[in-house]
């Protein structure tokens, strides 16, 4: 997790997952893996990206924030220029140990809105070492793994503490889940009006 700056427009100062939204040339990235199923068929009835930009996306995003790779060994010379450098560590991005765990929707009103799908990757399928942060791109600061019970302490956003719950509630399985939970705008809205406890 990190902590989104305080200049940011979208939700700064928050502890956050790496992530973003799906860039056009993610559609067009070729998976060394398939994302497997139930995720890649609950992914496509879930929106108007492909399961295959969605994963893609998530890497992506993971790699720039993080420095991670979520990858497999192999070439690849006609990279996307959103992709070139992740190409240019050997690896092509691998979806096949993604598991597709929550999904939400802001609430309309708000300022900005997103149709957010949250993954899982065990960290032992990361390419190379997961405790090594130094090739992110500075979005998020203090990148740090973070044992469950001391995130819940952070400064979250909503949806972020219910994607944590819905997460830890399933641990140590990290298969898909039997259906994906999901947090749509009237759910929100709910939510946020209740009283904590």
């Amino acid at each position: 997790m990190g902590r989104r700056g305080g200049a940011a427009a979208f939700m700064p100062n928050k502890v956050v997952f790496p992530g973003g939204s799906v860039d056009p040339g993610d559609a067009e990235v070729p998976l060394a893996s398939p994302l497997p199923d139930p995720c890649r068929s609950r992914l496509d009835r879930a929106g108007e990206a492909t399961p295959e930009a969605l994963a893609a996306a998530a890497i992506r995003e993971l790699w720039e924030e993080t420095g991670q790779i979520a990858g497999a060994r192999g070439t690849w010379s006609d990279a996307p220029p959103g992709w070139r450098d992740f190409a240019a560590t050997g690896h092509r991005p691998e979806a096949r140990h993604l598991r597709y765990v929550f999904r939400a929707i802001t609430p309309p009103g708000r300022p900005r809105r997103f149709d957010a799908r949250f993954f899982v990757l065990p960290a032992e399928r990361l390419a190379g070492d997961p405790d090594d942060v130094s090739r992110g791109d500075g979005e998020l600061r203090h990148l740090a793994w973070v044992e469950l019970d001391a995130a819940r302490k952070l400064d979250l956003p909503f949806v972020t503490a219910i994607a944590l719950g819905e997460i830890a509630a399933r641990l140590p399985d990290l298969s898909a889940p039997d259906r994906v939970p999901f947090l749509g705008p009237e759910e929100a809205v709910k939510d946020a009006a209740r009283p904590p406890g």
